[in-house]
């Protein structure tokens, strides 16, 4: 899940707003970590207490609603991963000097041969595994090089000087939007520790997820604020817009830009293998046959496949892509929760099978999801806005 959430646009979204925001960027973040929590505690819970995938489990409290809910996640996973393989362009473009779309077929084609390995479920685990630990110490290092100011950051995480619902909309889906939030979950089934028995291990895994994601997010944060607070006046409006990788380069020079380019390569391969997974398994509510097995990596397969194809096709610029499909997924997220949340509340006798779901739990998610509907409400505009910066 954390590996899945922390991809190249989380990381040009996070240097795009340090960079337009400045510290104040800080309370965007708790904010996204409070709805984060609140979001991975329910889905988590719900979808391992009964075994069954988000698509199925929502079906069997409201019909079709599943279906929906697939569609929704597809759309929302391919946008996303349309943009994680441009990330993977970007990061190889900085850390190689391949041409982006040329870096882009790489990523693909890697994360395509990782699928079709016979123990893929083993080396998908120990790749993002690797990946993950290399991307939070390279970016520790950057952010201790850059020198930020951390009492004016601090300050500013709970009581900010301007609040951007858009910006926290954007984040919020690039953390837990969309397949992000039924990442890890999935993937927790395919272990077989499921139902009431495992639930204690569960928030172990997911309130692990969480943190990391978030120390992540600020980390990198403090990064790129140390750059702008030092005067570096970085571009994010041009079409070519790399805001993060000038960052890296205005801190550590040439070596910065290949740091940036590992950190973000990383990153989105990733990403790519989280995104299409986690979108293959929702396919498995219209046949039983994509569940499990070849079929399921076959599908997974086709997807990355897919996204490549229409990367390579397209003409927006990666930098915008990347931060509007974090606000897309953004608008994504409280429809399916919402069907959670019922579940929750409502069919604890038949659904649960008598499960007694804690009420605390429902209640942080329940004031989670108000906010995200005020906050999508409010956001649908500045969202695809982001295409046309």
């Amino acid at each position: 899940m954390a590996t899945s959430a922390i991809g190249p646009g989380f990381i040009t979204q996070t240097a795009t707003f340090t960079a337009t925001l400045g510290a104040a960027f800080a309370f965007a973040i708790l904010l996204s970590i409070l709805i984060d929590f609140a979001v991975q505690m329910n889905v988590w819970r719900l979808i391992t207490v009964t075994g069954k995938r988000a698509g199925d489990l929502a079906n069997s409290a409201v019909p079709f609603s599943g279906h929906v809910l697939t569609v929704l996640v597809v759309i929302g996973g391919l946008a996303f991963n349309i943009g994680n393989i441009a990330g993977g362009g970007l990061g190889l473009n900085a850390l190689l000097g391949l041409d982006p779309k040329v870096g882009g077929l790489v990523t693909g084609a890697l994360a395509i041969a990782i699928f079709l390995f016979k123990r893929a479920g083993t080396v998908v685990d120990r790749v993002v595994l690797v990946l993950g630990i290399g991307m939070i110490v390279m970016t520790v290092a950057v952010a201790i090089a850059s020198g930020p100011p951390v009492g004016d950051a601090f300050r500013q995480t709970f009581v900010p000087d301007t609040v951007n619902f858009a910006t926290v909309t954007t984040i919020v889906g690039g953390t837990v939007g969309g397949y992000i939030t039924y990442a890890g979950a999935h993937r927790y089934l395919d272990s077989g520790q499921t139902g009431p028995e495992h639930v204690r291990a569960v928030h172990r895994a997911s309130f692990t997820g969480i943190l990391v994601t978030g120390v992540m997010r600020y980390v990198l944060f403090l990064a790129i604020l140390g750059v702008v607070a030092s005067g570096v006046a970085l571009d994010v409006s041009g079409r070519a817009a790399n805001p993060a990788g000038q960052a890296f380069g205005a801190v550590l020079g040439d070596a910065g830009i290949r740091v940036f380019g590992a950190i973000f390569w990383a990153a989105a391969l990733t990403s790519v293998i989280g995104a299409a997974y986690t979108s293959s398994t929702f396919l498995s509510t219209f046949s039983r046959r994509l569940a499990s097995g070849w079929p399921l990596q076959l599908t997974t397969v086709a997807f990355i496949v897919v996204s490549l194809v229409v990367y390579l096709a397209i003409g927006t610029a990666p930098a915008a892509l990347l931060v509007f499909v974090g606000g897309f997924n953004g608008l994504i997220l409280p429809i399916g929760l919402t069907v959670f949340l019922y579940i929750g509340w409502f069919r604890q006798r038949d659904v649960l099978g008598g499960y007694r779901y804690p009420r605390w739990l429902l209640v942080v998610g329940t004031i989670a999801l108000v906010i995200s509907f005020s906050m999508a409400s409010q956001s649908v505009g500045p969202v695809f806005d982001f295409l046309t910066a």
